[in-house]
């Protein structure tokens, strides 16, 4: 018998170890167990029992997450992802599955309001340090998991599902919230409405000129993928519970400016397009990124060719020379 054939057969079934391990949490012994995940999850691997790796690691991962081991769970999720990568385990729904029970199991854990004397203080700065360490890892894993996906069958952006899975936890568990973050997954994402629900939710406690950015950063971003039916969906259902829920919608300058855009997109109107942004050209410099963003919409709706930096500093210089 080979080397690597005994290597194989001296690896007991999974489900034993799976058992002993959960036996071991269970008891609170969270770090011995956590270093035989590793241990074995990696003999597995280099026999190639990737089927059994994963078993192993994906069971892992949801009891210490569920014991409230954060650190712990989430080394133990990547560990997983990177066995996808190592078995070349194609993307499928069984697979996306699993990754959806992993993400499940990360804990929601709202940060307290009211702080009325040290004490409150003390638990809000711990609450704050673990507010982090569950955003860090969780967001690794999906990470992770989305490079996957992309590399192994799913969409050059890798998996919608995803990009929303991690969008809605950065958004619930950021304590210093990011909202072009948050956007950039969501586009990514497959669920305008849901993120609409988010928009309004951000909306009803962000600054007074915090709103209309967050719409327009939101549409743009669909529109620089060439996505104008989410764009259009997002800003009817964000209308919609607006109104539902009888808050105020903005009706700046820069909201405006978006609604024509929208139109404008419709049809072949590049000469229109170019006058809304002469024409609103104080509102969209409210955010940097604006213009960068409508110049990928231009080159997406229209053809226009976006002009490199460098190039235009060369010709320059040649035309003076």
């Amino acid at each position: 018998m080979s080397r690597e054939k005994l290597r194989r057969a001296a690896l007991p079934p999974v489900q034993e170890n799976i058992d002993k391990l959960e036996k071991a949490i269970n008891e609170g012994k969270f770090y011995g167990a956590q270093q035989m995940y590793k241990s074995i999850s990696a003999r597995y691997v280099s026999a190639e029992r990737y089927s059994e790796a994963l078993d192993l690691l994906e069971s892992g991962s949801c009891l210490q997450l569920k014991h409230g081991q954060v650190t712990c769970g989430a080394e133990l999720a990547v560990l997983f992802v990177d066995t996808l990568v190592k078995g070349k385990i194609p993307y499928n729904e069984d697979i996306l599955d699993r990754v959806r029970k992993i993400y499940e199991v990360f804990p929601k854990v709202p940060l307290p309001s009211n702080m009325s004397d040290d004490e409150d203080v003390r638990e809000f700065t711990e609450a704050l340090g673990a507010a982090k360490t569950r955003l860090e890892g969780c967001s690794s894993f999906l990470r992770a998991a989305i490079k996957w996906s992309a590399e192994f069958g799913a969409s050059r952006n890798g998996d919608p599902l995803l990009h929303a899975m991690l969008a809605e936890y950065i958004y619930s568990e950021s304590t210093e919230l990011n909202m072009a973050k948050v956007s950039y997954h969501f586009v990514r994402g497959n669920n305008p409405k849901k993120f609409a629900s988010t928009l309004v939710n951000f909306m009803s406690k962000c600054y007074p000129d915090e709103d209309d950015i967050a719409i327009a950063r939101a549409v743009l971003m669909y529109l620089s993928m060439g996505n104008l039916r989410d764009a259009n969906c997002l800003m009817n259902e964000l209308k919609r519970q607006v109104e539902s829920q009888e808050l105020d919608f903005p009706e700046s300058d820069l909201v405006q400016f978006i609604t024509f855009l929208l139109l404008t997109l419709e049809r072949d109107a590049l000469p229109l397009f170019n006058m809304l942004r002469v024409n609103y050209k104080s509102s969209i410099d409210r955010e940097p990124a604006f213009n960068e963003l409508l110049d990928e919409i231009a080159e997406k709706f229209y053809g226009v060719q976006r002009r490199n930096p460098l190039q235009g500093m060369f010709g320059d210089l040649f035309k003076m020379m």
